[in-house]
């Protein structure tokens, strides 16, 4: 008799909130902005190359993200899949360094204040060397990156709203 096994990797999930004093239709439209995320990704040197590349993204659109990361220019093509306007949104990634890659974005209108709350799951490829890497780079990489857009989209959001 023959035996197989086979090792199975669950999906790294990332949760982030963020308190915005500011209206949900603002947040909302700085969140899906094309401008804005190249703004806020200045450092990685992130460009839109394909699809949308300016504006705001809708439902059904689709934008190809060059960048540098860790020292190579690597290219993240999503699509918008899920969107409910000023409440929600989901980008997922077509083609990209990731075995897959969901964004959920939504937004809550709390008090004076929109919570943002960011639900990012994906999956590393190559198997336990991926594994490796998320659980000693990448995931740190991506917190540090969401945190500092969250944090300056907040301060562009609050600075609209006066």
């Amino acid at each position: 008799m023959k035996l197989s096994s086979k090792i199975y990797f669950k999906m790294t999930k990332l949760y982030f909130e963020t308190v915005i004093n500011s209206a949900k239709e603002i947040v909302f439209d700085l969140s899906r902005s094309i401008d804005f995320h190249q703004e806020s990704l200045k450092k990685t040197k992130e460009k839109a190359t394909k699809g949308r590349t300016s504006g705001h993204i809708e439902l059904g659109e689709t934008v190809t993200w060059r960048g540098k990361h860790f020292g190579f220019y690597l290219t993240h093509e999503s699509k918008i899949s899920q969107m409910s306007k000023y409440g929600s949104f989901t980008d997922e990634m077509i083609n990209g360094c990731f075995k897959s890659f969901i964004h959920h974005h939504r937004f809550i209108t709390q008090n004076n204040s929109t919570v943002m709350i960011d639900e990012i799951i994906y999956e590393t490829p190559f198997g336990i060397l991926g594994k490796i890497f998320n659980e000693s780079v990448l995931k740190k990489y991506l917190i540090k990156i969401i945190i500092e857009r969250n944090t300056l989209l907040k301060l562009f959001a609050e600075k609209q709203s006066g």
